[in-house]
């Protein structure tokens, strides 16, 4: 056994040494201790790496603030250690890094098991929201419904010690790294390219995961091409932990069977048990929904509508956008492409100005010109564009003197109750 850490990410060995490389991924708010119970039967037949992400179980905290900036530090660490070759288990977004992997560096992966995984976890506006809360609050609140939305009742009521350990796990994540990879999971969907994961695929959900859950599961089998799935019963979010000999069992199958043919040197161990899950054949999957297609450009140069429409969403969020989309008609139509054209995909995507600053901007001009009805949605962009509360409140005393107090007064009315709507956690 050994373990060590890189300047990409921190990183252990265990098994031997001359054996194919399974690497583990865990999910955010752990570490690599999450996969501890499969450990010992998985290391009978492969060397198992498990990794750390950023500012997780003491990692050294270096913020990713997207999924395939996270793979690349992977493959960069595997690099060094020269390995080539691997088969990969992830559990949540570390699922999401597998699935990165498999479509950026096909040639790498010999075999892969999503774990509580998607491939579109909830809404942007959900995983912003979080940051919001844990750039407000700390961690603390993230920690203490952890328990919540990783296990089932009857298992957090009977194990204590294990709850406690998963709650002890969050409170000693770094906040900035923890925000970070909420952004990453925000802007992950990769609904549109499944058909492009080409190697053997395992979907293990929990059946009572709230999470991830059997649904989303069932869209990543029906667009990977070789893919299966494995309900564990009476398992959660964290059903590695909660179900240990269950997932452990599964992937023991999957990873001996689905590596045959890529790699000829693991024969299927006889003594792997047979799966304790239900594997569901592809038919009865339903098909993921079409993605939509995108706007036309313009003769000359790029349109600027996706790019508008992207920014668009992840400063005011998705259910603020959706909401005007499904109020547009034919007479306001065309207003709300010129606005997504021009001031967000002008104006907000220019590199002169990073959005904390154009937020400040943007709260002070909507202010100055009495603005007040479009103020509440750029209070809830500020917060999502990193501003705290407090830095808002020095914006808008600065608009006290500027804009006069009439004005300040009435915007501290509005900001006030966004702010205590948007840091107060969500169930």
């Amino acid at each position: 056994m050994s373990e060590t850490t890189t300047e990409t990410l921190q990183y252990r060995f265990d098994g031997p040494e001359d054996a194919p490389i399974l690497v583990l991924g865990p999910s955010l708010g752990t570490s690599w201790h999450m996969w501890d119970r499969q450990v010992p039967e998985l290391t009978r037949h492969w060397r198992v790496f498990r990794y750390d992400l950023p500012g997780h179980g003491g990692a050294p905290a270096h913020p990713a603030t997207a999924i395939g900036e996270l793979s690349d530090r992977l493959i960069a660490t595997l690099d060094g250690l020269g390995v080539r070759r691997f088969g990969y288990a992830g559990c949540s977004i570390g699922g999401a890094i597998g699935a990165d992997l498999a479509l950026r560096h096909p040639n790498r992966i010999a075999s892969l098991a999503l774990v509580a995984a998607s491939a579109r976890f909830g809404s942007a506006d959900e995983f912003r929201q979080r940051g919001v809360v844990v750039r407000t609050n700390g961690l603390e609140p993230m920690a203490r419904s952890a328990p919540e939305r990783w296990f089932t009742p009857g298992f957090a009521a009977a194990q204590a010690a294990i709850v406690d350990w998963a709650v002890q796990m969050v409170r000693t994540t770094d906040p900035g790294c923890y925000i970070a990879a909420c952004e990453a999971l925000a802007a992950f969907d990769i609904r549109g390219e499944l058909g492009r994961i080409t190697v053997p695929t395992l979907a293990l959900v929990g059946s009572e995961d709230r999470v991830t859950g059997p649904g989303d599961a069932r869209t990543l089998v029906a667009g990977i091409p070789d893919a299966r799935l494995a309900l564990v019963p009476g398992a959660s979010h964290l059903a590695p932990v909660e179900q240990p000999g269950a997932v452990t069992d599964l992937l023991l199958t999957h990873f001996s069977t689905a590596w045959q043919d890529t790699l000829a040197a693991i024969p299927v161990p006889p003594d792997v048990p047979q799966l304790s899950a239900p594997v569901l054949p592809v038919a009865e999957i339903t098909a993921a929904a079409p993605q939509p297609q995108p706007q036309p450009g313009t003769a000359g140069r790029p349109d600027p509508y996706d790019a508008g429409m992207k920014t668009r969403r992840e400063v005011l969020g998705d259910a603020h956008v959706d909401a005007t989309a499904a109020a547009a008609d034919d007479f306001t139509g065309d207003f709300q492409e010129l606005v997504t054209r021009y001031a967000w995909g002008e104006v907000w995507t220019r590199e002169g100005l990073d959005r904390r600053t154009r937020s400040c901007v943007t709260l002070t001009a909507l202010i100055a010109s009495g603005r007040m009805e479009s103020l509440a949605a750029h209070v809830r962009a500020a917060l999502r564009n990193g501003l705290t509360p407090p830095e808002i409140k020095e914006v808008l005393m600065q608009t006290a003197v500027y804009c006069g107090v009439p004005a300040a007064n009435a915007a501290f009315t509005i900001a006030q109750g966004v702010i205590r709507e948007e840091t107060t956690p969500r169930p």
